[in-house]
């Protein structure tokens, strides 16, 4: 069985484990009446049987609806809602002095020098200091009513290019209730696609930090020919010699003081309508120039009324960590579905996230630690660095410790396959790990890429809570699906959300079809009111990633291939811009590699490679350096770490390691890598060739080791 497959391996005395075996089963008996009378668990565990979804007729390629909107897709949040406007009025009204965007205030700020001689930023953090429903709201009138000032016309283009933040959800409730198109960029998006999103939607405002205004706007500013305005969010920054003439800077604070002195008696027309425009939000996508994909008001609630449903008794005792980049439709999704149900956002960023984050200063305290967030979103890069730090700490534990955590580790396996809980086990032996992320986390939401099954299971066990694995893209306003709490199984990504419906289209060359037996497969098809406008000035690109049926349904074609499985869940198996046709005629998912070949320990991150023009697949490996590093130690090679990663000697030994990981994971011969490069430098969005949510760039990825493809498709491998 896949648990057999992922439970960890222990090196205990057989005798003692009949005994223990012995115990826990005697330990299950006794506690296993009281604990399904009083826990509920029997409704769960019927639940998570239960059909999720059902075509909607029975024709192959029928669109699969939730079991909850099979007659009528759900669209609106609250009745007459149908701004993002009204939504926050209508929260402001119900929630009014209840606490909302939270804020750690800097202590102190210090410099520690390492021993290589590089400096790091440290901080110590106090409290969190709140603003609430009305704080944010007259907060919000008086920035809108500031930028009318400036010049701001509604149904126009206004930037904002900043890092997560309170201010970040301020500005942006200004702009939708003032019906200004919101265009969003990633903090991490290198100059010339900035100067392309900027220059495309022809703003003349842009809202930003001090700190990006001062290390990505200052060399691109002159590139942007039509800016005006430019407000930091964070104070006045220091004197600015170089600015270009007509470039005028303001803080936050002086926008909105101007709003809150304006007369703003007759405003009533700017209002938007449920089809505005409300983000044009720029995708760093993997492949090419960004595209800016235009959400409207009531794209984006119907998206957060499908996502709402499936978090069970979302509310006002809920509190929520915002760290992931709020241009990512998946954090600003997640926020807005908060903010709609009462629930606190408190901020903070990677780097400040937990007690062992880069900018805390060591016995200070992280911000899962202080704020205690009850709902954490999560892209499946962060989840599997925890997986792997916490599996490096159990190895270097003592014996006894080591075989105790594997033995409850295995035993909660085992028991959530079965729908079970285990309370002992969690008190006892999970608390620890649990207090990593506050230790009150009752849903990690994960979305982005695919998450692991290994991984996955490892946050359910060792987080004791469930992982609301989800589906969706920029271009369905970030819904699709979602799993439900009491589903416990993995590699899935949960049934359509009660917004949307999903159907699968034929795809040939791949040799998927929606007649497929045991499962219908094909490409991913998305409708509903979720389905974005289209691509900002790129009508091309609209008309091929999106149609219009007969019945004036607008459907995303999403080029990632699914199956539906019996009980309505969606699995994704393959994508298609994924697959390279080797040179005898094999197809290869890249994905497909490198999802087997990525939870290695020895791994930190894989992307596959293969040409048209030769037989076999190559790679480059982010290797994890604690582990080569102990590796070349066995191997009795020395060497620095760039030496280590640069030795052919230590690219064989990692192929073999690769190889067997492979045929455990049943790849084709023809699948699995031939030759790899190490790369002693880590991939992250500062270098371009990961995206925010950490997905390769795979066109970036090509051009920067186009030298190593060259060597290793150089001569013949026999």
């Amino acid at each position: 069985s896949q648990a057999a497959t992922m439970k960890l391996k222990h090196n205990i005395n057989p005798v003692l484990l009949q005994f223990i075996n012995f115990i826990v089963l005697v330990y299950s008996l006794l506690t296993y009446i009281p604990w399904y009378i009083l826990s509920g668990s029997k409704q769960a565990i019927a639940k998570a049987k239960q059909v999720k979804a059902r075509p909607v007729n029975n024709k192959p390629g029928s669109a699969y609806r939730s079991v909850n909107s099979l007659h009528c897709l759900a669209s609106v949040l609250y009745p007459g809602c149908d701004t993002l406007d009204k939504v926050f009025k209508y929260a402001k009204t119900k929630y009014k002095d209840k606490k909302l965007l939270g804020t750690r205030e800097i202590l102190k700020e210090e410099d520690e020098i390492q021993p290589s001689g590089k400096v790091f930023k440290k901080v110590i953090l106090g409290k969190y200091t709140w603003l609430s429903y009305e704080d944010v709201y007259i907060k919000a009138v008086n920035f809108g009513n500031g930028l009318a000032v400036l010049g701001q016309q509604p149904k126009t283009n206004i930037a904002i290019f900043c890092e997560t933040r309170a201010e970040w959800m301020i500005a942006a409730q200004a702009c939708f209730m003032c019906n200004y198109q919101l265009v969003t960029l990633y903090a991490t998006l290198g100059g010339p696609a900035i100067v392309h999103g900027l220059n495309e939607t022809e703003v003349t405002t842009i809202i930003t930090s001090k700190e990006l205004m001062q290390t990505k706007l200052k060399e691109i500013v002159s590139q942007v020919p039509l800016l005006q305005h430019i407000i930091t969010v964070d104070g006045k920054p220091t004197t600015w010699s170089e600015f270009p003439k007509g470039v005028i800077v303001h803080t936050m604070a002086s926008v909105q003081a101007m709003g809150a002195k304006a007369d703003t008696g007759n405003k009533q027309p700017s209002r938007p309508v449920p089809s505005d425009i409300a983000v044009i939000m720029y995708t760093s996508g993997s492949t090419g120039i960004p595209k800016g994909v235009m959400i409207s008001h009531c794209n984006i609630i119907a998206g957060i009324t499908g996502m709402a449903e499936r978090i069970p008794n979302l509310g006002e005792k809920d509190i929520y960590i915002g760290y992931l980049p709020l241009a990512h439709v998946l954090e600003l999704s997640a926020e807005l579905v908060c903010l709609s149900h009462g629930c606190r956002i408190g901020y903070s960023s990677p780097q400040t996230l937990a007690d062992q984050s880069s900018k805390i200063k060591k016995g200070s305290k992280g911000d899962v630690t202080t704020l205690k967030p009850t709902l954490m979103a999560a892209v499946p890069e962060i989840m599997d660095r925890i997986y792997k730090n916490v599996m490096n700490k159990v190895n270097e534990m003592t014996s006894f410790q080591r075989n105790l955590f594997i033995l409850a580790y295995n035993y909660k396996m085992e028991q959530i396959s079965k729908g079970y809980s285990t309370p002992l086990c969690d008190s006892l032996i999970f608390r620890k790990v649990r207090m990593l992320l506050g230790g009150k986390i009752r849903i990690l939401l994960c979305g982005g890429a695919p998450l692991s099954a290994a991984t996955q299971r490892f946050m359910n066990i060792c987080f004791c809570c469930p992982v609301g694995q989800g589906y969706g893209l920029t271009e369905s306003a970030g819904a699709g699906t979602i799993t439900e709490v009491w589903d416990y199984t993995t590699g899935r990504v949960g049934a359509p959300l009660v917004c949307c419906e999903i159907k699968l289209m034929n795809w040939e060359e791949g040799g998927y079809y929606n007649t497929d037996k045991p499962y219908p497969r094909g490409e991913i098809l998305i409708g509903g009111q979720n389905v974005t406008v289209g691509y900002y000035k790129n009508e091309a690109r609209t008309r091929k990633d999106f149609t219009v049926d007969e019945n004036g349904q607008r459907w995303l074609h999403t080029g990632d291939i699914g199956e539906f499985h019996h009980d309505g869940c969606l699995k994704i198996i393959d994508r298609k811009k994924d697959l390279v046709k080797l040179q005898a005629g094999e197809y290869v998912s890249l994905g497909k590699v490198e999802a087997a070949l990525k939870n290695l320990p020895l791994v930190d991150n894989i992307c596959a490679y293969a040409s048209s023009f030769h037989s076999y697949v190559i790679g480059f490996v982010v290797p994890n350096q604690k582990e080569l590093a102990e590796l070349a130690r066995k191997k009795g090679f020395k060497g620095t770490w760039e030496e280590i990663c640069n030795s052919p000697e230590m690219e064989k030994e990692v192929l073999k390691v690769l190889a067997e990981a492979a045929m455990a994971a049943n790849l084709e011969k023809f699948e699995i890598p031939v030759k790899i490069r190490l790369s002693p430098d880590p991939w992250t969005p500062e270098t371009g060739l990961v995206t925010d949510a950490f997905k390769l760039k795979r066109k970036e990825l090509t051009a920067f080791y186009q030298m190593d493809i060259d060597r290793m498709y150089g001569k013949n491998v026999k």
